[in-house]
């Protein structure tokens, strides 16, 4: 029998409640006491991954160190965390078909009928064992997406019911639930969150522990009429009031006492109180900055934040290191011209490019880099951000005629940035990017280097064009240097590109808010935002 004990967190009455974070925030409880801990996510959608979804349905994109495309909670995960995910950590439906599928195909089956039960459960049986089987672990908590009812969400619960019947006093479920307000009366209400409990009691899973997520406190009253009625311990009624940040959550939970809970459901002992200055100490410095600054963030997909999840976050977790308030102007590059640049970007300190896929708004965030890089204002590219200031210094600069990147002009005159070579013969789209981490040597005495402060690093990718090594020559000349290198018998891919004679103009081809966390804030974004407060200084 495994020494791993797991727990399930799921989810009722609406989806968008933040099981992530509430599954972050007990992660970093846990870890805070000693436990080693791993957090992984189960999504019901059909989709391989979600490398192919529209941001606009499904959020960011969440990159690992192994090239899987995940969700965007493995971000929550790793920055609460601080430490690496893997393909491991998110499973969907469709990964859980596909693998069962492939087995029937290959006989592993021996001609049995193929069925939901056992096939399709065990399986998500096995994914949820993996992680604990191959890693040194000793609490794995696995998140279902989705809401309990749907019809999607049915086989995780299955399967999350027979490993509870399977590993007796090893497992425990923590169940997320709304209360809801009703203004008129000035109330909190109970009986959705009964109702989401009697649905997984249909399934045959008793929550051992309730997390009500609210607008205002939960009193012991109704704490005393949800336990009588959910048959779970009162202490077992966890109040989760809506917090300024997601930081605040760890903190909230403690106070709660989540984790003691937890620990006693699977007898586990206490280890010691939970160790969480560091955490504390960048609550602090959150919520009492010295300066401020107003940064940029130009992009297409502007109407839905979670689009640019893990940036946002970086620039926080910069803005901490270096006690600075980051205030982000969010800018639809659509709506950007050279009529209307000067108005937007004028009162900025620093301007983000972020990264993207496909043609629109392009021309918004060439005419937005121009602006900063004849103006001195800290810019900063990211991927397809980068791309685009290799394409605005070819046009404007170098004076490179019908300059492009052949991902927006297949037969553009001068296509300084081309599909990779590795890329030119595939056709599906589903994880076929060159993704995850690569090696990058940085050229000594660049901003580059003296960022890093090192020579050698390894950053996260997601991208199929790159930096066209033709016309090299010309940028450098020009004073645009390649102070990155990845070097690799394909041919040398250009990483990082900065202006010499401007206070911060960087691009990278890489995701750096990828690898942000709030105990290492990336020094990339460090960086960035103590130009802009430089910026700031002298306008």
């Amino acid at each position: 029998m495994s020494s791993v004990k797991y727990i399930f967190v799921t989810g009722g009455v609406t989806s968008s409640l933040g099981k992530g974070i509430i599954s972050a925030s007990l992660a970093k409880l846990l870890q805070a006491r000693g436990y080693k801990v791993a957090i992984q996510k189960l999504d019901p959608y059909i989709n391989i991954d979600p490398g192919t979804l529209n941001p606009y349905e499904h959020g960011e994109c969440y990159v690992t160190n192994d090239g899987a495309e995940t969700d965007l909670d493995l971000g929550h995960y790793e920055r609460f965390l601080n430490t690496a995910t893997s393909q491991a950590n998110n499973v969907t439906t469709g990964r859980i078909y596909q693998t069962v599928i492939n087995k029937e195909r290959e006989g592993a089956y021996l001609g049995k009928t193929v069925q939901v039960i056992p096939h399709i459960t065990d399986e998500i049986k096995r994914c949820i064992k993996l992680l604990g089987e191959t890693g040194d672990y000793e609490i794995i908590i696995t998140e279902i997406g989705g809401t309990v009812g749907d019809i999607e969400s049915l086989p995780y619960i299955e399967a999350v019911r027979q490993q509870i019947w399977e590993m007796a006093g090893n497992c425990c479920v923590i169940h997320l639930t709304l209360l809801p307000y009703l203004a008129t009366t000035g109330e909190l209400k109970t009986k959705p969150t009964q109702h989401s409990v009697k649905t997984l009691l249909e399934y045959g899973i008793q929550p051992d522990i309730l997390v009500c997520r609210s607008e205002h406190p939960v009193n012991q009253e109704l704490k005393r009429k949800i336990a009588l009625f959910c048959n779970v311990n009162i202490n077992a009624v966890i109040e989760s009031i809506d917090a300024p940040t997601i930081y605040d959550v760890p903190l909230l939970m403690m106070k709660e006492q989540l984790d003691k809970v937890v620990l006693n459901k699977l007898r586990l002992n206490m280890r010691h109180e939970p160790d969480m200055e560091q955490w504390k100490a960048f609550l602090g410095k959150l919520k009492n900055p010295v300066n401020e600054v107003k940064i940029g963030l130009i992009g297409k997909y502007i109407e839905l934040k979670d689009a640019y999840k893990s940036i946002s976050e970086s620039l926080i977790h910069a803005g901490v290191a270096n006690e600075c308030n980051v205030k982000v102007e969010w800018i639809h590059s659509e709506k950007l011209d050279k009529d209307n640049i000067k108005d937007k970007l004028k009162n900025l300190h620093a301007v983000l490019v972020a990264p993207g896929f496909g043609n629109r708004g392009i021309e918004g965030k060439i005419d937005a880099i121009e602006f900063v890089r004849k103006n001195n204002i800290p810019f900063l590219g990211i991927c397809l951000g980068m791309q685009c200031a290799v394409i605005e210094f070819s046009r404007n600069v170098l004076k490179l005629e019908n300059a492009n990147s052949t991902e927006m002009d297949p037969d553009a005159k001068n296509p300084v940035i081309d599909i990779m070579a590795s890329q030119k013969d595939i056709t599906r789209k589903g994880g076929t990017m060159r993704l995850g981490e690569y090696p990058c040597v940085l050229l000594k005495g660049t901003k580059a280097a003296g960022i890093y402060n090192k020579s050698k690093i390894a950053e996260r990718h997601r991208h199929r064009f790159e930096f066209n090594n033709k016309y090299l020559k010309k940028f450098e000349e020009a004073g645009m240097i390649a102070s990155g290198i990845n070097q690799s018998p394909l041919g040398d891919l250009v990483e990082i590109i900065e202006l010499k004679n401007h206070p911060f103009f960087v691009g990278v081809q890489f995701h750096p808010e990828y690898k942000s966390t709030v105990e290492n804030p990336h020094p990339l974004f460090v960086k960035f935002v103590k130009a802009a407060m430089e910026r700031k200084s002298v306008v």
